[in-house]
């Protein structure tokens, strides 16, 4: 399903059993697959209304999504449909057709309120469907928009903030708006002049003056609208059909349909096709198959527990699981970046530092690269104790291919030698000195060998001190040599050790400064890569947040204009309050 998407009708995503919420699994299982930008498309609306047919359109198809054919609600719950989007190559188009609202049969519409809230998370386009015009009994089924401040929170709320200043965030997360007015028989006019349909849905969202409990129920469901929807779209469509046909309205025939009804829904699937946008969440993160599953569960399993969905704990839930994976896949990328480079031992220390530093870079860019909303550097953080690990590892194993590539090849070349001494070969007068003659010239072969690694100097010694009584009892029994010759032998010996042994030192205090300067030029590495990320995170929140405030000026703007001074004065509240909070802080230092 990686390039597309081939489900032959609708799924039940989220089951409304005796009014518990539940996400299927089969439904769970389509959208892991799609790796895809997801395009969300979901209608909500009184049942019976025709929402399933509009979907069906979208889809392309006659047939899909249940249309029913009385007067009780057949969807339940929330369906799904992925079919590739017809208008953005490598996009997966997801539909959404939810239960319709007001089924008399349920008796509470305590489930409806959480419907309406769960299809404004889920899309980038929420259509809303009624019958008729927009009078005030439309407003009034229309009252869940009211009650989005009680079913939704933007934040996670830790300063105690209240609904109407976490409301303000909606804004910035909610999905454009589009209103279907089916079996609209109206004129589009005002005061005798033509309207457009847009003109007329914002002329049925402007409010009226007063105070009173009447008028502020007549007011606060489209000021919601308003504030809450900034992109607003609205469609009008004919009866499709006479009355009698309506019933079999899936099983119709292009002709029978009214030609106006069709060039109404063949405007309205254009718009929607043309004008949707991917899925999207605060950060500019784009949403795939795997990502909305996700925000299904944890939105689902909110209500189910009693608690309100948030967006904030949304996205946190899903940058957990996602930062977790682009740990272990920067992991995998320097595992298989450093197997196909490093042939230990390698010569030098220097060497596999470097190695090392370059395939640790390019792991680093990778989980910059799958990774969002790092809270406090946390996955970072664990993906650098990885590396250092994984260094700290690669030092070990070269140490260790070091000493047994230099113990057999000390074996292969010192062999004879050993034998030589075992035969008896040097226990004569002279003996001692073609010893040492000897002894010099595997030693020089053995400095010859190539790729013995970084423990070369400290296995020679160590053989030669195992070695030390073979060669002192040669000397002392070469009678060929005065008892002065001997001492000053066992001196020059003494000096040859000592020399070495100081060798050894600064070969062990070059390789701490070695990794000293590894780690703090991996450290200024990974500072700089984690800088630049929060750089372009600050700049997209910024962007995000500076949109959010132009879209609240404008409303604001026509409040003033309608002469509503005290909602204008609380939407510029809202807009200081946004504006005091534009300016995210700058990259901090990582704690290592």
């Amino acid at each position: 399903m990686a390039s597309e998407i081939h489900m032959p009708g609708p799924v039940c995503l989220i089951e409304n059993i005796k009014g518990q919420l539940v996400a299927t699994e089969e439904a769970l299982k389509i959208l892991s697959a799609i790796t895809q930008p997801v395009v969300v498309v979901a209608i909500v609306g009184l049942y019976r209304t025709g929402k399933s047919y509009l979907m069906n359109k979208l889809a392309g198809k006659n047939k899909g999504f249940s249309l029913g054919s009385t007067v009780q609600s057949h969807t339940k719950g929330i369906w799904m449909w992925c079919v590739p989007h017809p208008k953005k190559p490598d996009h997966t188009l997801v539909l959404l057709d939810t239960e319709g609202l007001g089924d008399v049969e349920k008796g509470d519409n305590q489930n409806d309120s959480w419907i309406f809230a769960l299809a404004i998370l889920l899309s980038s386009i929420f259509v809303y469907n009624s019958m008729g015009t927009i009078n005030q009994q439309a407003m009034d089924q229309l009252h869940y928009v009211t009650e989005l401040t009680d079913r939704i929170r933007a934040k996670s709320s830790p300063d105690n903030k209240s609904q109407v200043e976490d409301s303000a965030d909606f804004v910035s997360f909610f999905p454009a708006f589009v209103w279907t007015l089916r079996d609209f028989s109206l004129a589009l006019e005002v005061n005798g002049q033509p309207i457009s349909a847009d003109e007329y849905l914002e002329h049925s969202l402007k409010l009226k003056p007063g105070s009173d409990k009447k008028i502020k129920n007549f007011n606060e469901p489209r000021l919601c609208i308003r504030k809450f929807f900034p992109e607003k779209k609205c469609f009008i469509f004919d009866r499709p059909a006479q009355r009698k046909y309506l019933v079999h309205l899936e099983e119709l025939k292009e002709e029978d349909l009214n030609p106006e009804f069709k060039e109404q829904v063949a405007e309205f699937c254009s718009y929607i096709l043309s004008h949707s946008r991917a899925k999207t969440l605060s950060g500019g993160i784009t949403v795939n198959g795997p990502r909305l599953k996700s925000l299904v569960l944890t939105y689902v399993g909110a209500i189910s527990s009693g608690d309100l969905p948030c967006m904030e704990n949304a996205v946190l839930a899903l940058a957990h699981i996602e930062n977790s994976a682009a740990v272990q896949k920067a992991i995998a990328h320097y595992d298989q970046q450093m197997g196909q480079k490093v042939q230990l031992p390698t010569e030098t220390l220097q060497e596999l530092l470097d190695l090392h530093r370059a395939s640790e870079r390019e792991a680093v860019e990778v989980f910059m690269k799958s990774s969002f909303k790092d809270v406090d550097q946390k996955f970072q953080k664990e993906l650098w104790a990885q590396l250092e690990a994984k260094r700290d590892d690669f030092c070990k194993q070269n140490l260790k291919a070091s000493s047994d590539c230099c113990m057999a090849l000390l074996q292969d070349i010192f062999g004879p030698l050993e034998e030589d001494v075992k035969q008896g070969t040097f226990s004569k007068p002279g003996g001692y000195h073609l010893f040492i003659q000897k002894k010099q010239e595997l030693k020089n072969k053995y400095y010859q060998a190539p790729r013995k690694g970084i423990q070369a100097e400290e296995m020679l010694k160590k053989y030669f001190e195992s070695k030390e009584d073979v060669a002192d009892a040669l000397l002392q029994t070469d009678q060929s040599l005065t008892e002065k010759e001997k001492e000053i032998e066992v001196e020059r010996i003494k000096v040859e050790s000592a020399e070495a042994a100081n060798k050894m030192l600064q070969e062990m205090q070059k390789k701490n400064e070695q990794m000293m300067e590894q780690k703090e030029k991996s450290y200024q590495e990974h500072l700089r890569q984690l800088t630049e990320k929060m750089e372009r995170d600050r700049a997209q929140l910024l962007a995000e947040q500076e949109k959010t405030i132009s879209l609240k000026l404008q409303e604001q703007e026509r409040l003033l204009k309608e002469g509503f001074q005290n909602e204008s004065q609380k939407l510029h509240q809202e807009i200081r309050d946004l504006q005091r909070r534009s300016t995210p802080s700058g990259p901090s230092c990582i704690i290592l």
